[in-house]
C-alpha cells in the first residue's frame, strides 16, 4: 500500500522533530503514519523499544491490529501491556519493538521500571488526556509521564485530532511535554497570566473562567508552529458532509412545569418524591435528565423516575425511517440506557467485547447503544452503518466529535460505501439540550480556527 502525500508529511515531521505534536483529523491515518515514522527511525538511530500510551481500547487492540494489518509494518512486533498484574508482567517479559499501555496503567509502569526505564521513544495517542497536567498537581497519569519524559525519553510524539476541545487553555500541558515550557511558559500560571484574563462565572469567588486575550491565539500559534503539524483529511480527499437533522420535541405541560420549577427553585416533586439539588452544576445535570425523560431520585443514582417518553417516541420514528439500515444511538446517563433497552429490546450495547464490533460491522446488529466515552478513538463502525442518533447530549466536545466520526463522512469515504452519514439530534425544546448544542458549536469553532491556522498543506 502507498501512503498519501499528507501522510508522508506526518512521517517527515516526526522524523525531523524529536519532540513534536501531530494534530491530524479522524480517519487521516495518523496511526499508520506514525508507525512508518517509527520504522524509518529504527534504521537511522536506536529507537526501540517504543511505548505507545493510549485509551484502553486503542492500546489493547487498535495499535497491535494496525501493526499486523499493513504489509509495510508487519515486520515489527507490538505487544499490549494491558490487563491484570500477571498479564502485564508476562507482556513485559516478551521482546517487542512496540509496547502499548493504557493511560490508567502509566503510573504503575513508571514505578515498575524506576531508574531502568527502557523506552527511548514515547507516542501519546490522544494527547488531550494530558491537558490537566501541572508540575505539582493535576493528573497522576500525566505527572507519571513527566517523571521520565525528559530524563529517559529521546523522542516524544503527541497525537490528537482534537487538540483544544475546551479552547486555548488546553494547549499548555501538551506543549510542556514537548519543550518543558520553553515556548508557552514554565508554569501554567505564567501561561495563563500572559494570554488570559479571569471572568467571574458564579457567585463563589473561585468560580472563574479563563478567557483568551485578543492577541493570544496568534501569538500561541506562532510559538508552537515549528513543533506542530496539522492535517485535515478534508483538504486532500473529497468528503461528503454529514446530513444533520435536529428533531425538536416538546415536553408535556406537567413535565415542563416541573422542569421550570427545578430550574428556578432547584427543587421539584415527581410522583410524590422530592428532587432537590444544591449547586448549579447538579441542577444542570438534573435538568438534562428531565429533558431526556427520567430523573435520578437517589444520591447514588441507582433509582430514577420516568417523566416522559417524548424522545423515545422520536427515536422510534428515526429507526423506522431508517428502512432497515442500522442505527447507532448515543446516550449519556445509565437511566437513558435502561429505558432504551426496555423500549427497543432488539438493540445491543457497545461493550468491551470485540465480537460486538465485529457483529455490528457484519450487519448483525440493527440497533446499537453507545456512550460517547466508550465509542471514541480508534474505533471504526462505518461498515455497520451510517446513521447516528443522539438520544441525549453532554458537554464534552471531544467525545461528541469522536462518536460522530465512528460512522462519519471520512469513514464512509474511506470505505467507499457511497452513503451519506446521517446525524440526528433529538432535542428537547427550551431546555438545557439547546444550550449544549449551542455550546458545542461555539467550542468547535474555536478549535477549527486554531487548527486551520496551524495547517501545513502539501505542496
Amino acid at each position: 500500500m502507498k501512503l498519501r502525500n499528507y501522510q508522508w508529511d506526518i512521517v517527515r515531521h516526526i522524523i525531523d522533530n524529536k519532540r513534536c505534536a501531530v494534530w491530524s483529523s479522524m480517519g487521516s491515518g495518523k496511526t499508520l503514519s506514525t508507525l512508518v515514522a517509527i520504522d524509518t527511525l529504527s534504521m537511522l538511530e536506536d529507537t526501540f523499544p517504543v511505548l505507545v500510551v493510549a485509551p484502553l481500547r486503542v492500546a489493547k487492540t487498535t495499535w497491535p491490529d494496525e501493526v499486523a494489518k499493513w504489509p509495510i509494518t508487519q515486520h515489527m512486533t507490538c505487544i499490549s501491556i494491558c490487563g491484570d498484574n500477571v498479564r502485564r508482567n508476562y507482556a513485559l517479559s516478551q521482546n517487542a519493538d512496540i509496547y502499548t499501555v493504557n493511560f490508567e496503567l502509566l503510573p504503575w509502569l513508571v514505578e515498575h521500571f524506576g531508574e531502568s526505564w527502557p523506552f527511548k521513544m514515547v507516542v501519546v495517542d490522544e494527547s488531550t488526556k494530558l491537558k490537566s497536567f501541572r508540575p505539582r498537581q493535576g493528573s497522576i497519569r500525566a505527572r507519571a509521564l513527566a517523571k521520565v519524559a525528559f530524563k529517559y525519553v529521546n523522542r516524544i510524539v503527541l497525537l490528537t485530532g482534537t487538540p483544544a476541545p475546551q479552547g486555548l487553555v488546553d494547549l499548555w500541558a501538551q506543549q510542556w511535554f514537548i519543550d518543558s515550557g520553553s515556548r508557552l511558559g514554565k508554569s501554567y500560571k505564567a501561561f495563563s497570566d500572559r494570554w488570559f484574563h479571569s471572568v467571574q462565572v458564579g457567585a463563589h469567588r473561585a468560580a472563574v473562567q479563563l478567557k483568551p486575550m485578543p492577541h493570544a491565539q496568534k501569538e500561541i500559534e506562532a510559538l508552537i508552529k515549528d513543533t506542530t503539524i496539522t492535517v485535515d483529511v478534508r483538504d486532500h480527499i473529497a468528503i461528503d458532509e454529514a446530513f444533520v437533522n435536529k428533531i425538536y420535541v416538546d415536553l408535556p405541560v406537567k413535565a415542563m412545569q416541573q422542569y421550570r420549577e427545578l430550574e428556578r427553585e432547584m427543587f421539584t416533586e415527581l410522583q410524590g418524591q422530592e428532587v432537590e439539588v444544591f449547586n448549579p452544576a447538579a441542577k444542570t445535570m438534573k435538568c438534562l435528565q428531565m429533558a431526556n425523560g427520567a430523573v435520578y431520585t437517589t444520591e447514588d443514582n441507582t433509582q430514577f423516575i420516568e417523566v416522559h417518553d417524548e424522545k423515545l417516541d422520536v427515536l422510534a420514528s428515526v429507526i423506522e425511517e431508517a428502512s432497515g439500515n442500522a442505527v447507532l444511538v448515543a446516550y449519556h446517563f445509565k437511566s437513558d440506557l435502561a429505558r432504551l433497552r426496555k423500549a427497543f429490546p432488539q438493540g445491543r450495547v457497545l461493550d468491551q467485547d470485540p465480537q460486538t464490533i465485529a457483529d455490528w460491522n457484519a450487519g448483525k446488529i440493527p440497533l446499537m447503544f453507545a456512550h460517547p466515552a466508550s465509542a471514541g478513538h480508534g474505533l471504526n463502525l462505518a461498515q455497520g452503518g451510517h446513521i447516528l442518533a443522539f438520544f441525549s447530549l453532554n458537554w464534552n466536545l471531544e467525545e461528541h466529535l469522536q462518536i460522530i466520526e465512528r460512522v462519519g463522512p471520512i469513514r464512509q469515504a474511506q470505505l467507499g460505501s457511497g452513503k451519506v452519514c446521517e446525524v440526528h439530534y433529538i432535542v428537547a425544546r427550551n431546555t438545557v439540550d439547546e444550550m449544549i448544542l449551542e455550546r458545542l458549536s461555539s467550542k468547535k469553532s474555536v478549535q477549527e480556527i486554531l487548527t486551520n491556522a496551524m495547517k501545513r498543506r502539501t505542496t
